[in-house]
């Protein structure tokens, strides 16, 4: 177990490197034990996401389901430090850094339920299963799982006590915050999927329904309508990050740079679209890494003064 544990910090970092710049640049800014849990949690999503996203070719639905179920029960497995974990090497190696991070820091390990439960809701033909949503609400429900958890995940690795009511408040809602911002940048993506995040009541105030929508992703551009809920959307996500943001500055001095890097990279992908004038079908909008590092800079100069 030892060698599967500093096996799997050591995947889970080249994982968040490789396909979570902007968590891994911000996780840098963390106590290295920190850092590292951050980077387990990054990688059990990112292998959760891509068994639900990026199946191989010729993977069935069912199969899809066996692989997130005998992932999830991996994880659970390896909370108890002598069972046997069993799952291919590299996923082995993440869980069992992971529950290593979860022991070390007393994460709740509710919140991973309600992950997994998030997930099935992006597996085809599993009951749970949501390609649609009618409204903020219903999201909720999907969003929950998928992001705030994560943030109340974050919260003993960032030094705060899951009984301030108003910082795990702020937590998920930061949580959900970038999760929206994950929407607006990944519609044409979605799209591709058959998957449509957005609210359709949102998107229905605009003049845009289902099929308008699609029609755009297939001509990649956005028409006025499309875009014109985009720009709403964006209104919605920066008032996330508006009141999120004294839950941020009420972190510890230690950790409070990461998530405020964290914070200032993700709702720049807002202004990135926004130079797009919301068009989020021509090109996937990406907030360049020198943007990013002077994010990570000047988080770490103000978490000084």
């Amino acid at each position: 177990m030892v060698d599967h544990v500093e096996a799997g910090y050591q995947r889970a970092e080249a994982i968040t490197r490789r396909a979570g710049r902007t968590y891994y640049l911000a996780s840098r800014l963390l106590p290295s034990g920190g850092a590292r849990a951050v980077f387990a949690l990054y990688a059990y999503a990112r292998l959760a996401d891509d068994i639900v996203d990026e199946p191989a070719p010729g993977i069935t639905i069912a199969d899809q389901t066996a692989r997130f179920d005998a992932l999830e029960a991996g994880l659970f497995s390896a909370f108890d430090a002598n069972a046997h974990i069993d799952l291919p090497a590299g996923e082995a190696d993440v869980v069992a850094a992971l529950a290593d991070s979860v022991r070390r820091f007393a994460i709740p390990t509710d919140t991973f339920i309600d992950f997994g439960r998030s997930m099935r809701m992006d597996l085809p033909g599993h009951p749970l299963f949501r390609n649609r949503y009618a409204s903020f609400a219903e999201l909720a429900e999907y969003t929950y799982g998928s992001a705030a958890v994560i943030g109340i995940q974050l919260l003993p690795i960032l030094g705060v006590d899951r009984d301030n009511v108003e910082t795990t408040a702020g937590a998920e809602l930061l949580g959900e915050a970038f999760q929206l911002t994950n929407f607006l940048r990944d519609v044409a993506e979605d799209a591709a999927r058959d998957r449509i995040y957005l609210p359709a009541d949102q998107l229905a105030a605009f003049g845009v329904d289902d099929t308008r929508l699609m029609a755009n992703a297939a001509a990649g551009h956005a028409d006025s309508s499309v875009r014109r809920a985009v720009k709403h959307f964006i209104a919605v996500n920066r008032d996330q990050y508006r009141r999120a943001a004294p839950a941020i500055e009420a972190l510890p001095h230690r950790t409070r740079p990461a998530i405020r890097a964290a914070a200032r990279s993700y709702s720049a992908i807002l202004t990135e679209i926004e130079r797009l004038d919301g068009d989020v079908f021509s090109r996937r909008a990406v907030v360049p890494m020198p943007r990013r590092l002077a994010h990570a800079a000047a988080s770490l100069v103000t978490g000084l003064k």
